[in-house]
C-alpha cells in the first residue's frame, strides 16, 4: 500500500548473447479438426502474493506454510528489507513455497528519473542488490517502476535517463539469469501499451520485459489491449481490482478498494487475451491481505478470475 500511496504524489547481439535470460517458448493448443468445437484452455498460472500482505505474528516459515496451505504457490518479497536470505531460503525449502519475483522497493523513490548523477548511481547499486538478491531466493525477475514525470523532471529526461542507467545493470542480470521487468504505474509514464512496447524494445536484450499490473489499467485504458500489444514481453502479473463506479463515487484511489472479479479489469476479457499471447507464469495479488481466512478468500478469488 506504500507504494500506491508514493505513487500517487530485437537486435543481432540477441543472437550472439548467451541464453540465461531467454524466455521459454509459449504453449500452443494442438490443432482441432475442421468444425470441432475448441476445448476450454487449460492454463498453467500459478498464484502468489507479496509477503507483506500476510499478517499475524508468525515466522517466516510459518507465513510460507499459510500461504501454501491456503493455495498459493508463491511469494515475492522485497529488497532492501531485513530478511535474512538464508532464512528466506530454508523456508522456500521446508515449506515448497516458491519465490517467483522480488520487488525492488528503492525505485518508489524513482532514483533513475533524477538529475543528480549520485541519486542514479544509488538507484543501480539498490537494483544490483534486489538482482543477486532474486538469484540466492530462485526468483527469475526483478519488478522496477523505471522513472516518473513530474513538473521537475521532463518526460523525455525521464525516458533517456532511466533507459541509460538499467542498460548498465543488463549484463549483470544476464550473468545471474534474472529478468529486470518494468510495471506499468501511475507514475505519468509510458502511458500507453505502444509506448511500453517500444521501451521494452530499445533495449534489445531478453533480459528485460513487462510486469504487467491488471488494475492499474483500468483507469485509463483496458487490460486486454495492453496484452495484446505487450505480448511475450510480459513476463509476470500484478492482480487487482479497479472500479470505475467508485473512482467516480468516491474518489480516484477509492477505484481499488474493490475484491478481485467485482471490479471494472474485464477477466473473460483479460483472460481471452493471456491465452491468445500464449501466457503461462505467475500471476500475485497485491491487495489488502490479512490472516488465513483472508488469504484463503484471495486465493479463491483469484482461482475463479483465472479460470474465466
Amino acid at each position: 500500500m506504500q507504494r500506491r500511496e508514493f505513487l500517487a504524489a530485437s537486435g543481432a547481439s540477441l543472437l550472439l548473447a548467451p541464453l540465461a535470460c531467454a524466455a521459454a517458448a509459449p504453449q500452443t493448443a494442438p490443432s482441432l479438426p475442421i468444425g470441432a468445437a475448441a476445448p476450454s484452455p487449460r492454463r498453467d498460472i500459478k498464484k502468489a502474493v507479496k509477503l507483506g500482505m500476510v499478517a499475524g505474528d508468525l515466522s517466516l516459515e510459518e507465513k510460507f506454510r499459510l500461504l501454501k496451505e491456503v493455495g498459493f504457490d508463491g511469494v515475492e518479497i522485497d529488497s532492501p528489507s531485513d530478511l535474512d536470505l538464508d532464512e528466506v531460503v530454508a523456508a522456500r525449502d521446508r515449506s515448497g513455497l516458491l519465490v517467483p519475483g522480488v520487488v525492488d522497493s528503492a525505485h518508489w523513490r524513482q532514483p533513475f528519473s533524477a538529475a543528480d548523477a549520485a541519486v542514479r548511481a544509488a538507484g543501480r547499486a539498490a537494483l544490483e542488490t534486489a538482482l543477486h538478491a532474486a538469484q540466492r531466493v530462485g526468483a527469475s525477475t526483478v519488478l522496477v517502476v523505471p522513472a516518473v514525470v513530474s513538473a521537475a523532471v521532463s518526460y523525455d529526461a525521464a525516458y533517456a535517463r532511466s533507459q541509460a542507467e538499467i542498460r548498465q545493470l543488463l549484463p549483470l542480470a544476464r550473468e545471474l539469469g534474472v529478468k529486470i521487468a518494468f510495471e506499468n504505474v501511475w507514475n505519468h509514464f509510458l502511458l500507453s501499451p505502444l509506448e511500453a512496447a517500444r521501451y521494452v524494445d530499445e533495449f534489445e536484450s531478453d533480459c528485460v520485459g513487462w510486469y504487467f499490473d491488471v488494475g492499474n489499467v483500468v483507469n485509463t485504458g483496458w487490460p486486454e489491449q495492453w496484452l495484446r500489444i505487450l505480448g511475450q514481453r510480459v513476463l509476470k502479473l500484478d492482480v487487482k481490482e479497479f472500479s470505475r463506479k467508485k473512482r467516480d463515487d468516491e474518489g480516484l484511489w477509492q477505484g481499488f478498494d474493490v475484491e478481485i472479479g467485482e471490479g471494472d479489469c474485464g477477466w473473460p476479457a483479460v483472460m481471452a487475451a493471456l491465452d491468445e499471447i500464449g501466457y503461462r507464469g505467475w500471476a500475485t495479488a497485491e491487495v489488502g491481505g490479512g490472516e488465513r481466512e483472508r488469504l484463503a478468500d484471495i486465493a479463491a478469488r483469484m482461482d475463479r478470475v483465472l479460470a474465466l
